[in-house]
């Protein structure tokens, strides 16, 4: 018996099943258009029919038959069709009524047999046909039963194995309604700064780890009322605690472009929480050094490419790293002991020279590594009062074919200064008005125009943003962009293996 109840369970698809239910015994209402909606009017009641004169084989849109929800008063004789209500046929199992019915619609000679075909059809699979299948499940395991109704269900609104397992969730819940609570919170997780991705399944599986639950996989097994009621009965202090999370996330410029690494905020959601997560956390200076261990550790979590945080053993390292974070010293988030533990578990990140160098050449278009990265290289620039975007430093624009041509570059070289436009070495940070304000202008012009009576300032950023002497040809992007390079593969390597 499912559940420990001695009981027959029928798992049945909740879509399709209501839906054909309604059109043989029930109606629908839809509002039209232009008439106010307390009008009693705008709502006519429509009942499903079948059109008995359209032949089976012109039926549109794949249909075999002519199949619509029409008004009431539309049922019977109209021109050249005759709608049948699909519900009468459930008295009509004998020959003789749906006979009568036919002549007394008018019907005669081609036109009734053609009509009596397809009622006859009608009747066949209503009364006769056993159209509904069903077979007895022999295996009782739940999960088993779980993912066949998914399976199942694939034809109607997407019902996922996550949403099931959040229905049973729900039930277990007795002092807050789950669902409304578990959706609210993913709508208001999804809102802060310019915005995140996060599902129903990132929560439960916070709601796992914050509430010290041994495992931390969203999974069946871990759906026990014990479980959901230690969650329940940490809700606000979790809600809490996983908003603080995404403010300081959104204020590293983290959004649901560059995340990449959901679980990576876990441990510090469950640092905050243990904290009782201090109000500014994200912005005042007395967490200031924990906000930049915090940074650090999270973008490095983030660019390594060997996925520490993919399947296999991940859930495991989370639960392994809440011990760590409870052994801590208040108000500080352990990072030399978390990374101990990740390396002990093989998912340390320490960074080859070939990842160094990989970094070192990260194109515009991987979003999830090179704002993190940049963000990293220079930490001096405000994420958390500003909006940036990763702006070319030698304008995209330029680096057209025919004007690479036009500026005098060698044919041989124009495909190699495409690519290297689109790398680390020529992206930079901007805020969003000032990259709108530079836009195609060269880097040399824009900055002669933004420090024009401030040569020191201008020294400043290029020494700060490690470009250099600008040059002021294209020509000379090569030379420019390499040695920029070198310089931003030298501080990526010191940075990424700093702890």
């Amino acid at each position: 018996a499912l559940f420990g109840w001695d009981s027959t369970t029928i798992p049945r698809n909740n879509q399709q099943n209501p839906a054909f239910n309604i059109g043989l015994r029930g109606s629908m209402a839809v509002k039209l258009p232009g008439k106010r909606w307390n009008n009693p009017d705008a709502f006519p009641r429509r009942v499903l029919a079948l059109n008995l004169l359209a032949p089976p084989a012109l039926a549109e849109e794949g249909n075999r038959y002519s199949f619509e929800f029409i008004d009431e008063d539309k049922v019977g004789r109209n021109e050249d069709q005759l709608w049948f209500r699909v519900s009468d046929i459930l008295d009509m199992g004998e020959s003789m009524p749906r006979l009568t019915w036919l002549q007394n619609s008018g019907l005669e000679g081609e036109e009734l047999a053609l009509a009596f075909e397809t009622l006859e059809q009608l009747k066949t699979a209503i009364h006769d046909k056993e159209t509904v299948n069903c077979y007895e499940e022999e295996n009782q395991d739940v999960e088993h039963v779980l993912n066949m109704f998914a399976r199942r269900n694939r034809g109607g609104t997407a019902l996922s194995y996550s949403d099931l397992l959040l229905s049973m969730a729900a039930s277990q819940w007795t002092q807050l309604d789950a669902r409304k609570e578990i959706h609210e919170l993913v709508d208001e997780l999804n809102r802060i700064g310019s915005g995140f991705n996060f599902s129903k399944d990132f929560v439960m599986k916070a709601g796992f780890m914050l509430a010290d639950i041994p495992q931390v996989t969203f999974s069946l097994a871990n759906v026990t009322r014990a479980n959901m009621g230690a969650v329940q009965e940490m809700w606000a202090a979790i809600r809490e605690a996983l908003t603080a999370t995404l403010e300081l996330a959104s204020s590293f410029g983290l959004d649901s472009k560059n995340i990449g690494a959901e679980s990576a905020l876990l441990p510090i959601a469950y640092f905050l929480c243990l904290e009782n997560t201090p109000a500014g956390f994200p912005t005042r200076n007395r967490y200031k050094v924990s906000r930049e261990a915090i940074r650090s550790w999270l973008t490095r979590s983030i660019l390594k490419s060997t996925g520490v945080w993919g399947a296999g053993g991940g859930d495991a390292m989370l639960s392994a790293l809440r011990n760590i974070i409870r052994d801590r010293q208040p108000g500080q988030f352990p990072v030399e002991a978390i990374e101990r533990e990740m390396q002990s578990r093989n998912r340390g990140l320490e960074f080859s020279q070939d990842e160094i160098e990989d970094l070192s050449e990260v194109r515009f278009t991987q979003n999830q590594r090179a704002f993190p990265l940049l963000s990293l290289l220079f930490p001096f620039v405000n994420t958390r009062d500003n909006k940036f975007h990763i702006d070319h430093v030698f304008p995209k624009s330029r680096f057209t074919p025919n004007r690479l041509r036009a500026a005098g570059v060698n044919e041989q070289q124009i495909e190699t200064f495409r690519d290297h436009a689109e790398r680390l070495a020529n992206l930079q940070l901007l805020t969003g008005d000032i990259n709108s304000e530079k836009r195609a202008k060269m880097p040399a012009d824009w900055l002669d125009e933004q420090y024009k009576s401030n040569p020191d300032g201008r020294r400043e950023h290029c020494k700060s943003h490690l470009l250099g002497d600008i040059p002021t040809e294209i020509t000379s992007f090569e030379e420019f962009y390499e040695t920029r390079r070198q310089q931003l593969q030298a501080r990526i390597a010191e940075l990424v293996n700093a702890v």
